[in-house]
């Protein structure tokens, strides 16, 4: 299984039961086919220019572990989200948790 991390940026102007149902989701979709690590919940930001005419965002940050094909089905399942502005899937490498 290959490590991974994902953060999406939840719309902020959802209730705080949404933005928790959306968390909730997200963590399914990647129980399903690996392993949910450690979730970093940074709450409100400032973004870094205007998504749909907002400039914050609720950050979410979720470490997990899963086959090749997982990242592609999350992706899929996060664009088609109307609660989700942004996301970016990344793969970790060894080298970096080291540091």
């Amino acid at each position: 299984m290959n490590k991974y991390e994902v953060m999406f940026i939840i719309n902020p102007t959802l209730e705080d039961e949404k933005k928790d149902a959306t968390v909730e989701t997200v963590k399914e979709i990647i129980a399903a086919d690996g392993v949910v690590g450690e979730v970093d919940v940074w709450g409100m930001r400032k973004l870094a220019y205007p998504i749909q005419k907002l400039n914050d965002g609720y950050y979410v940050v979720i470490n997990f572990e899963g086959n090749a094909t997982l990242p592609k089905e999350l992706d899929r399942r996060l664009r088609i989200s109307d609660n989700v502005m942004r996301h970016i899937i990344v793969a970790k490498d060894e080298r970096s948790e080291e540091r």
